[in-house]
């Protein structure tokens, strides 16, 4: 089997261009979650503190494997770019229902990140 970093991406700059959008996509879609979240977008990565617990996920961008890392709720997701979405390496789970789930259960309602572009 390939390695992810062999999957989509030509380079590491198409790579990273294309974690950027999925990251804008997603803080963008955070921001209208109705809850006390504070998002932030550092360069690579998104950071979302639950106010309420103090709780925080953190996606991050991975370029040396080309993958996008999830840490939430103590537990840790790796997802590659399979040319249409962004898929768990272990579970095969697609990243965006991952997160709506996640999002879901902290907030008390359901969120739903369908509508981000995966790259």
């Amino acid at each position: 089997m390939a390695s992810s970093a062999d999957r989509r991406f030509g380079n590491d700059g198409a790579f990273r261009r294309a974690t950027a959008r999925i990251l804008e996509g997603l803080i963008d879609e955070i921001d209208e979650i109705d809850a006390d979240l504070d998002p932030r977008i550092t360069p690579g990565s998104l950071h979302v503190v639950f106010e309420d617990d103090g709780s925080v996920f953190v996606l991050s961008q991975q370029t040396p494997t080309h993958e996008l890392w999830l840490s939430a709720n103590l537990t840790a997701w790796h997802f590659y770019f399979d040319g249409a979405r962004w898929v768990e390496r272990d579970s095969g789970d697609d990243m965006l229902a991952v997160l709506g789930g996640l999002f879901s259960g902290k907030v008390g309602h359901a969120v739903d990140f369908g509508s981000v572009s995966a790259t």
